[in-house]
């Protein structure tokens, strides 16, 4: 940890289970909880365009990660030329059913002219690649210099992680390979050709819900009950009924005491996710 940033994986020779990205955490949700959380995830959205306002209109915009679209979607209505890439099969296809420009891609599969992208935005991806600096190496290299970098991670330095231990709500091996500090990735970004302009630890993604459902795993059996229970991805193992009653009952009497909790973390930058906004710097990176 002395370098800011942690690994984790799979045993050697094991390989990921099949539907690593369509099950637990990552599981679609009730359409009828969809329709519900559309106001939350309407201010998510806005939350994270104020970290690209910056750019002018028509800028050539980049989404790694993008998910089922919503994001890219979002940056293309607020008048950026935007585009984005996804390897999860499931998640490219809901973003080809909302219409999004979304192709199926890994960053490794890519291929982009070098130098023609204004931005990119690496939101909750960097953790999930095997080698995030030789992904970080061809981003720098399709934007252009003075180009905007946009990274989200999960804070590793965070209150959620200390509180939560094993059951920190991001410590979501074997999805999550590599675990960063903001100082791990300001170390990262920096090494791969990119001057950082600012860090931010106040997200409403991920971060109240990340500190709720880190409490809530400190009292159940199983991991992520509450979140699991909300997209159908709930087995029937042992001591299920007992997790449910209890995330029922403790659920809201701690839903207030995480926003406090959260709020003071990332002011005193231990916040659960970390953003951090970079700029391509002219030729290569330093050695």
């Amino acid at each position: 940890m002395a370098c800011g940033t942690a690994r984790t994986g799979l045993p050697p020779g094991a390989t990921p289970p099949d539907g690593l990205y369509e099950a637990g955490t990552y599981a679609p949700a009730r359409p009828a909880l969809d329709r519900l959380l559309e106001p939350l995830r309407t201010l998510v959205e806005r939350d994270k365009l104020r970290f690209v306002r910056g750019l002018p209109p028509g800028s050539r915009v980049l989404e790694v990660g993008a998910g089922d679209g919503r994001f890219t979607s979002r940056l293309v209505a607020a008048g950026f030329d935007a585009s984005g890439i996804e390897p999860s099969e499931g998640g490219a296809r809901m973003a080809g059913a909302r219409g999004a420009p979304v192709q199926r891609a890994t960053v490794e599969e890519l291929e982009l002219e070098p130098a023609t992208l204004d931005a990119v935005v690496v939101w909750h991806v960097l953790e999930h690649l095997g080698d995030p600096a030789r992904s970080l190496e061809r981003i720098a290299a399709w934007l252009r210099p003075g180009g905007l970098i946009l990274v989200a991670c999960p804070n590793l330095a965070s209150l959620q992680a200390r509180i939560g231990g094993d059951r920190w709500f991001h410590q979501d091996v074997p999805r999550h390979l590599t675990h960063f500090t903001a100082t791990g990735l300001g170390l990262l970004l920096g090494g791969s050709g990119f001057r950082i302009e600012r860090i931010s630890q106040l997200l409403v993604e991920q971060n109240p819900l990340g500190m709720w459902q880190t409490l809530l795993n400190r009292l159940t059996g199983g991991r992520d009950v509450a979140f699991r229970a909300l997209k159908r991805d709930l087995e029937h193992e042992p001591g299920v009924g007992r997790d449910l009653a209890l995330t029922a009952i403790a659920g809201p009497l701690l839903a207030p005491l995480a926003v406090v909790l959260e709020l003071g973390a990332g002011l005193a930058g231990r916040g659960g996710s970390v953003v951090v906004v970079g700029r391509r710097l002219e030729g290569p990176p330093a050695p």
